[in-house]
Parts: C-alpha cells; sequence; structure tokens
C-alpha cells in the first residue's frame, strides 16, 4: 500500500553478509522483493526475482506500482507453490486467483473491458473445438479453434479435458501429442469469459474440477506438446505440466495476466515455475513480457526447437 510497493535489494553490497537472518526474512515480506546484481549468493536466491543491473527495473516497476496487490499475491504464491506438490499447489494457486477475482485491481480492468472489441468468430459448420484422432495406442488431439486462434474458452476446456479423460482412463494409449491448427498454439483464456463465473468461490470449485493442466500431470509421461506461434497465458501453463514440450521455431510466450488484476490461473504457478524456477517466472508475470523460442528452451520451458 505505500508508493513504493517493492523491496530493492543490493545483493552485491557486502554489508549484506552481516545478517545471515536477512534471507529468511525477506521471503515473509509481503510484497515483490527484488535483487539486483551480478553476484549469485544465498540472499539473491532468498529475493523473488534477480536482475543484472538496475536498468532492467522500469517495466517491472511500472507493473506492479500499477497492480501491486496483484504483484504482491503472485510472489507469496510462488513462494508457497515452490514448497507443495503439484495438487496441493493448484489448489494454492486457485484460492489466490479467486481472492483477486474480487479484487479492485480486477474489477478495475473488467469495468474498462469492452467485449465488443472481442467477437466471437463465427463459424460454419460446427466443429468440436478439440479434434481428437485415434490410431492404436496413440492418441493425436488437436485445438480446433484456429478463427478464434485457439482461444482457452469453457468450449476448448471441456472439449480438452473430455479428450484427455479418454488417456486417463484407457492405460493401452501409450501416446499423446497435443497440437494446435492456424497461426498459432493458443492465445490464453478468453477475455470475454473472465469474470464471467456467478462468484469467485464457484469459479475456484470449477477449477477444483475443471483443470486441464491437472490431467496433463497425469498423463506427463506420456505427453508430447507441439507448439507454435503465440503461446500466451494458459496457452503456455498447461503445456508445461508435459514431460516433453516442442516449439516450432516461431514460437514465443507470455504471461500477461498481471494487467488484468490477476496471476496465472491455469496451473502456471505451478507448472511453469518447476520447469523455469519462482524467480523466472516472476519475471516473466511481473514483466508481462514475451521471450522467444530459443530464450524458452535454455531457460528449460520447453524442450526442444524444430526448424
Amino acid at each position: 500500500f505505500a508508493e513504493r510497493p517493492y523491496l530493492l535489494v543490493d545483493t552485491d553490497c557486502r554489508a549484506h553478509a552481516l545478517d545471515p537472518q536477512l534471507p529468511a526474512w525477506l521471503r515473509t515480506l509481503p510484497a515483490p522483493v527484488i535483487a539486483v546484481g551480478q553476484q549469485p549468493s544465498p540472499l539473491a536466491e532468498a529475493c523473488d526475482l534477480q536482475l543484472a543491473t538496475a536498468d532492467e527495473l522500469a517495466p517491472l516497476l511500472r507493473n506492479i506500482k500499477a497492480c501491486p496487490i496483484t504483484a504482491a499475491v503472485l510472489v507469496q504464491t510462488l513462494r508457497l507453490t515452490q514448497r507443495l506438490d503439484v495438487a496441493d499447489g493448484l489448489v494454492a494457486e486457485s484460492l489466490a486467483f479467486a481472492s483477486l477475482q474480487n479484487g479492485a485491481e480486477f474489477r478495475r480492468w473488467h469495468a474498462g473491458f469492452n467485449a465488443a472489441d472481442h467477437p466471437p468468430a463465427q463459424r460454419q459448420p460446427q466443429t468440436p473445438a478439440v479434434a481428437v484422432q485415434r490410431d492404436g495406442d496413440r492418441l493425436c488431439l488437436m485445438l480446433d479453434r484456429a478463427d478464434q486462434r485457439n482461444t482457452m474458452s469453457v468450449e476448448m476446456r471441456d472439449a480438452l479435458l473430455e479428450a484427455l479423460s479418454l488417456a486417463i482412463v484407457d492405460d493401452r494409449i501409450s501416446s499423446i501429442e497435443l497440437a494446435g491448427r492456424g497461426r498459432c498454439f493458443s492465445v490464453g483464456g478468453d477475455l470475454r469469459e473472465f469474470g464471467s463465473a456467478p462468484d469467485p468461490a464457484t469459479a475456484h470449485a470449477v477449477r477444483g474440477v475443471a483443470l486441464p493442466g491437472r490431467l496433463l500431470h497425469r498423463l506427463a509421461s506420456r505427453t508430447t506438446v507441439r507448439v507454435h506461434g503465440a503461446c500466451i497465458g494458459s496457452g503456455i501453463e498447461f503445456p508445461a505440466f508435459a514431460a516433453r514440450v516442442m516449439a516450432a521455431a516461431d514460437a514465443w510466450f507470455q504471461l500477461p495476466e498481471l494487467k488484468y488484476g490477476l496471476i496465472p490461473g491455469a496451473g502456471g504457478t505451478v507448472s511453469i515455475s518447476r520447469r523455469i524456477g519462482r524467480q523466472r517466472t516472476a519475471w516473466l508475470a511481473l514483466s508481462c513480457a514475451r521471450i522467444d523460442a530459443r530464450t524458452a528452451l535454455a531457460w528449460g520451458l520447453v524442450d526442444d526447437v524444430e526448424a
């Protein structure tokens, strides 16, 4: 609630070494703690994210100031999910997401959102949102709303859950491949549906039984996801649960939820942080920046980049 709702820590300053309790104290602060410095240390590891120089601060601080409560909930959730198993981490993320859905920062964004600027695409004839093809022990799933850039709408979510449930109940399926049709894998959640649940508690209850990432985690060892083009929000959050994520050279990745007054809510604080670590996940979510396929490969967000 302060003018500066964050703490900057100069991790190159030798004076920090005088207090061995400082790292533990930093982890208790209800606000983003940003390390600035070149030297690795327990102090830097205790912070929510690390920057090499202060020149990188401007976009992060601007976003944190715009949504300080959301930024605080994000780093607190990442600290928590790091210590939990996947199932409990998903519950913690969903509860945090639900609390923000009733917060002033989300309500401010939602009040300014004009659904007319995001008209639904017209489809003729209607086809399933996820195309399913079974070939022996191989199951191929294709997000099939190319005209909507494979937006993760309720329709898409439910179709994907139904398809993945087939592999859950049929252990003869030894290989699952998931991809997206069109120019991109998925641009993430349908903004027109944000805040459309009767209330945040009901939305949390729905996520408890209808979250594709939960099934993908159970099927991870059998699953390969192939992504291309835009992979935004849930468009990378649930694929990250798979054991193998293959990216096309044109793939790019972004977590934009902060600007909506929200945190990743499709499992990203669990799946992405387990791939690239808590600090890089915090940087992605607080900066709202895009990273390309090569950066994603270097970080471990994807497992290979295909030509």
